[in-house]
């Protein structure tokens, strides 16, 4: 399936024109439209305060980086 990125600024919600597409006349494309969402996605918001909240845990605070070196290792060699 070929893809085709492109941004434009709705003026009229009944009428959506995208100008120049890579496609030719009659081909059956597929439309998904998506808001870009102003400022950063909830989702981002909240994964950076679940860090935050972590890493102010007690038991966060006695971690070392050569524990956090260790656990690494420990992953990579699938422990």
């Amino acid at each position: 399936m070929k893809a085709y990125k492109t941004y434009l600024i709705i003026q009229d919600p009944k009428h959506v024109v995208l100008p120049d597409v890579p496609f030719r006349a009659g081909q059956r494309v597929e439309v998904v439209l998506l808001a870009a969402e102003n400022g950063e996605d909830t989702r981002i918001k909240e994964l950076k305060t679940l860090f935050k909240t972590t890493q102010r845990l007690p038991q966060a605070q006695t971690i070392t980086e050569e524990d956090i070196a260790a656990e690494v290792k420990a992953y990579r060699r699938g422990r």
